[in-house]
């Protein structure tokens, strides 16, 4: 199993090398291989990690149950993006064609190998090394187009999200010396390390690490009020960025936030961390849903959608009983699958309509015939509706928030997710469901020919519409032993 995650660390990275100097036909082909390939590596570490404590490559490679959860997670969405890209991208036969393809395929792969090194890092100190990557080579993307509002937002998502991490690296170091008074002056951050010790660390010193780690990996996870730079880049930037940005980005920050979790609830109990992730959490929930009740523009309605499901979370987390946990853990996957799917279907509807502002696009599902109702169904499971993923994680957690001593918190965790409910079931009927473009505000006048932009659109989205119906409906044995599992490591046994 070794070889696997050495495997994981290095492909991506090679190929994305490669794709800058290859055509574009054959880079589109290796990054979809790619990402098959990484996907097929993290589901064979699934039954070796269900079963045994960690997973371990040299002394800076080590995966456990809780890493192989958000590798899936990344991995799958990984290889669902690379073959969607290849139905979105729409570029000429010219010199600038070919530059941006380079640029576009070897950045996609290197952002998914910085999303993939995250979780397979030994230590803190690293993992923030693999985070702070994701951010230099997100903002490259974002601002891939060179138009005036993606640098815009590229230059908001890198100043916001460096001072998040610049708070994160406080975070580190502040953690580092609750070590010292355990192992002495010199040690390594690694994870194994950090545990053994942290019933010995002084909790003042380790309550102050984790709340900076909240503060500063919440911003890059879309946590209220340092969220402000998400709804800007992931409109502006290109559909198959966005689609990681919210799937597997802000997911990658939430581990993050785990392993200090991991660590404070063994140093301080659980109550301090979850109260610290639930004041986060309500206060996310709360604006998203505010927010989605008066969104126009597509790609902003799905980002403010992403805060809400980050805010759902730590909400989750903030929860003692254990099914919550196991219920986070796996809407960790069906958010991605379904995010992932909602904005390829957003993607084909901005090609189709050549506007993201929903005013002005009506008819949705009769002029995309496939991917039109797939883009409803992706709306609906990120509703929580059955049988898809999210409804079956969000009924878990509810559940275990209603044993919770303070079973209020679930009520209005589920009064806020009817609230963002109603703000995206407005986008459906608004600018899927109605029949005629005529009756649109403004520009349009009749409706665009029928027709998929691309097949390639299609394959996606149903990858990602059949997962979230096998994890909402019967999630394989080996992956719900695969959650149980990363439970118990969270410091919540089952």
């Amino acid at each position: 199993m070794a070889a696997v995650l050495v495997a994981l660390i290095t492909v991506p990275f090679v190929v994305a090398v490669v794709t800058f100097f290859v055509p574009r036909r054959a880079a589109w082909l290796l990054t979809v291989v790619t990402g098959a390939v990484t996907f097929g590596l993290s589901v064979a570490l699934i039954p070796t990690a269900a079963s045994h404590s960690q997973i371990t490559a040299d002394s800076l490679l080590r995966v456990d149950a809780l890493s192989v959860v958000f590798l899936v997670a990344t991995t799958f969405l990984y290889g669902a993006t690379a073959i969607f890209a290849g139905g979105y991208l729409h570029l000429a036969d010219s010199a600038a064609g070919r530059r941006y393809g380079r640029r576009f395929y070897a950045g996609l792969n290197l952002f998914c190998w910085s999303m993939v090194a995250a979780p397979l890092v030994n230590g803190l100190a690293l993992l923030w090394v693999a985070i702070e990557i994701t951010t230099v080579v997100s903002a490259l993307l974002v601002a891939i187009d060179d138009t005036d509002g993606a640098t815009e937002a590229s230059w908001k998502y890198v100043l916001i999200a460096s001072l998040g991490l610049g708070i994160a690296l406080l975070a580190t170091i502040i953690m580092y010396y609750a070590g010292t008074t355990v192992f002495g002056s010199a040690y390594d951050l690694s994870y194994v390390k950090l545990l053994a010790g942290a019933s010995r660390f002084p909790p003042d010193v380790v309550r102050l690490a984790f709340v900076l780690a909240v503060l500063g990996f919440g911003t890059k996870m879309g946590l209220v009020p340092v969220h402000t730079w998400l709804p800007d880049a992931h409109s502006e930037a290109p559909t198959p960025v966005s689609a990681l940005l919210s799937g597997a980005l802000l997911a990658t920050s939430f581990y993050a936030i785990l392993r200090y979790f991991q660590i404070a609830v063994r140093t301080l109990g659980p109550t301090f961390p979850r109260n610290v992730l639930l004041i986060f959490g309500l206060a996310s929930l709360l604006l998203a849903a505010l927010y989605l009740l008066s969104q126009r523009d597509l790609k902003r309605l799905l980002a403010y959608s992403s805060v809400e499901h980050m805010g759902i979370l730590a909400i989750g987390m903030s929860f003692g009983a254990p099914i919550a946990i196991v219920g986070v853990l796996l809407h960790v996957l069906a958010h991605a699958a379904a995010k992932g799917t909602a904005f390829f279907g957003a993607g084909s509807v901005v090609r189709k309509f050549a506007t993201k502002d929903m005013t002005k696009i009506r008819g949705g599902v009769g002029a995309l015939p496939w991917s039109g109702p797939m883009l409803v169904a992706a709306v609906l499971a990120l509703s929580a509706m059955p049988p898809f993923g999210i409804f079956r994680s969000e009924f878990l957690i509810v559940s275990g928030g209603l044993s919770d001593p303070r079973d209020t918190v679930a009520a209005v965790l589920v009064i806020l997710v009817t609230l963002a409910f109603f703000g995206l079931s407005w986008f459906t009927t608004q600018t899927m469901l109605t029949p005629d473009a005529s009756t649109a505000e403004g520009a349009l006048v009749s409706t665009p020919p029928k027709g998929e932009v691309s097949n390639l659109i299609v394959v996606a989205m149903a990858l990602g519409l059949v997962a979230l119906v096998i994890l909402g409906v019967h999630p394989p044995a080996q992956l719900s032993h695969l959650l149980d599992h990363a439970a118990n490591e969270l410091g919540v046994p089952r």
